[in-house]
């Protein structure tokens, strides 16, 4: 084997290892931050770190330092971990670009965390302005949807639904949200790779079979990802495939309307699929929640806005 042959099969293999222990050091951090074990994630990120150096999969993994302190309410670590994690992001960016998919995690997570921290501490309105500035930082990039979803989880609740762009869809055509006043509206926000969707069809095909006949209507939003299961897929080609897939999986559901667009998905800050939204029947948004909810909860959310009619069998 010649020298350059080898060289090069050398960086290849230190390549490979580099992946893996990429992959590891966010795993390992990742359930070290679930059990709240910080010293043991620390240990990890330093050891990383020493051999490493500051790179995306070390950030992510630092960032679930931040969010598993949030969660456990100790709110200064969290802000401290959430703080360390933007400040290196940010300096990593011109060398990784704002496409790498780690990074794009950790400086999203990290903005996330440090807005949750204020308002957790009572001061919602320096949340919502912080967020706000970084959304002007951040229009356009793959990180702006998780900051207009925080902006939305402080904010949105109480305000009128912001209109659905419904000039492109799926099975049924849908009406604008002001056509539905008069009616308690769901949104749910799908995406035809997303298995916690599929696993919400249940229970909201129970809501509309219960719920329908008393005024319940049911949209769901989707977007072009770039891709389906077979790979990277034109716009023609994948909106097929997202038809296929509403229709397989989706059919329970029945003549549920499908809007087809990237900008609901922006306007609503949906970076977490599923996220259900109800409105009122006067198009005032109640609920703002990303991920899946049970039938117990989202039942007992829409009774509210049916009135009598609501408990009615």
């Amino acid at each position: 084997m010649s020298g350059a042959r080898a060289a090069a099969l050398i960086a290849v293999l230190l390549g490979n290892i580099a992946l893996a222990a990429g992959a590891d050091i966010v795993d390992a951090v990742r359930a070290a931050s679930d059990a709240r074990n910080f010293a043991l994630a620390e240990r990890e990120i330093q050891s990383y770190r020493s051999t490493a150096g500051v790179t995306p999969d070390m950030l992510e993994a630092l960032s679930w330092m931040a969010r598993g302190a949030l969660d456990d309410k100790q709110y200064s670590r969290a802000d401290k971990y959430a703080t360390e994690t933007r400040q290196l992001s940010l300096g990593l960016l011109n060398r990784a670009g704002k496409g790498d998919a780690p990074l794009v995690t950790a400086l999203g997570a990290a903005i996330e965390v440090h807005a949750q921290v204020l308002a957790a501490q009572g001061k919602r309105a320096d949340a919502i302005a912080y967020l706000k500035t970084e959304m002007s930082t951040w229009a356009g990039s793959p990180i702006a949807a998780r900051i207009q979803k925080n902006i939305n989880l402080l904010s949105l609740a109480g305000k009128p639904a912001p209109a659905l762009d419904i000039s492109h869809w799926l099975g049924a055509r849908p009406l604008s949200l002001a056509a539905l006043k008069g009616h308690p509206v769901l949104l749910f926000f799908w995406a035809h790779w997303c298995g916690d969707c599929k696993a919400e069809v249940p229970i909201l095909a129970r809501l509309m079979q219960t719920y329908g006949p008393k005024g319940l209507v049911v949209v769901g939003p989707t977007q072009l990802y770039g891709y389906t299961a077979d790979g990277d897929a034109t716009p023609e080609t994948e909106t097929r495939y997202a038809d296929e897939v509403r229709q397989q999986f989706y059919a329970a559901l029945g003549s549920m309307p499908v809007p087809l667009s990237t900008e609901n998905f922006q306007r609503y800050g949906c970076s977490t699929t599923p996220t259900l939204v109800l409105l009122d029947r006067a198009g005032i948004v109640r609920l703002y929640h990303p991920g899946a909810m049970s039938y117990d909860a989202l039942a007992g959310q829409v009774k509210r806005f049916l009135g009598a009619d609501g408990d009615r069998p």
